[in-house]
């Protein structure tokens, strides 16, 4: 079966699996526009006077009535404007019922005891395993979509054009396959994946976390494999207590807070707006940030003594920083 035929299958079967509407890749409409704009190419190609040429080989203005190599207002609008909105609504979809799925399965305190209640009615555990293959499927189907339909508009007008979007969607935080909500939902299927319990997920995900350089690894359908790295940029340590900025990097929380310039006990959204991103020097990306707890939970049940060697520094460091931060205010208050 085709991808676009199994693209369309997943589509209408989609609405029932969900019960909110949820966004996707209008690939089978994307196609009959470059499907037009191929005909008029081939068109213009065989055609002197859709080419821009009397008989006599003179200039006509016909060549503006049909789609350029280099440019094509009707793809441009098509791909670009509506394209990067069906982006950011996949994006704001995906992030939000992985941040409901996560906030289920590490609830504390009442919302703890109500979920215990309902499982003496249902299977919760396995319902939140449903959700989590739907949302990697989501992910999966619709990231191929994009990355289709994309190097089909450059083939078909010759450009990088399509090449390029995907850095526009990087930049505007909306590239789907980097979102740090990924990685927690990648670390909440291997913290279901008990060792002698049945596998609830597919084999999507896998981690190798005593490699010199610890991996997350994705599995894609077509063979492509995503590999996120879970070395902290700045300490050059397996993370500890992570952190993912805005912009999709990932660090200790105090090597963050460190690169940020403000003290463990305020956290990150204390950081000035103009703070950049130690990797990609983008700033403003420490309001947003999104503290990884699958992750955490991930390297505290399989690095135990790597987990607790790494609490006990950062303990020390925050007692270290509150001392004399305090102290500093006393001599502020009152002048000694």
């Amino acid at each position: 079966m085709k991808f676009g035929e199994a693209f369309m299958e997943y589509v209408n079967g989609n609405q029932e699996r969900f019960t909110d509407k949820c966004s996707h890749v209008e690939y089978k409409r994307l196609k009959k526009v470059l499907k037009s704009c191929r005909a008029c190419r081939g068109l213009r190609d065989s055609c002197p006077r859709a080419a821009g040429q009397d008989e006599l080989g003179n200039q006509t203005r016909l060549d503006s009535e049909f789609c350029q190599c280099e440019a094509c207002p009707l793809c441009d609008q098509m791909f670009f404007s509506e394209l990067m909105k069906e982006a950011s609504e996949i994006a704001g979809f995906f992030s939000s019922r992985v941040r409901h799925l996560l906030q289920l399965h590490i609830a504390t305190g009442m919302q703890r005891y109500m979920i215990c209640l309902r499982q003496c009615f249902k299977d919760d555990h396995q319902a939140m395993a449903q959700e989590g293959q739907m949302l990697i499927e989501y992910v999966t189907m619709n990231a191929i979509a994009l990355r289709k339909i994309l190097k089909k508009y450059d083939k078909v007008h010759r450009s990088v054009k399509g090449r390029n979007f995907k850095s526009k969607m990087r930049a505007k935080h909306i590239e789907i396959l980097q979102s740090p909500w990924l990685i927690e939902l990648g670390a909440f299927y291997k913290n279901c994946d008990e060792p002698d319990g049945p596998n609830l997920f597919s084999s999507s995900f896998s981690c190798d976390l005593n490699a010199a350089e610890p991996v997350l690894t994705l599995m894609l359908p077509d063979s492509v494999t995503l590999e996120y790295n879970l070395n902290c940029a700045i300490c050059l340590d397996l993370v500890f207590n992570p952190y993912a900025l805005s912009c999709g990097h990932i660090f200790c929380k105090l090597c963050a807070c460190s690169a940020a310039k403000v003290m463990v006990f305020q956290g990150l959204k204390a950081a000035n707006p103009e703070s950049k991103c130690p990797v990609c020097r983008e700033e403003g990306v420490y309001g947003d940030a999104v503290q990884m707890i699958e992750l955490d939970l991930l390297l505290k049940k399989r690095c135990k003594d790597y987990w607790k060697e790494r609490l006990v520094d950062e303990r020390a460091e925050m007692v270290k920083q509150s001392k004399f931060y305090w102290e500093i205010q006393a001599k502020y208050m009152f002048g000694y």
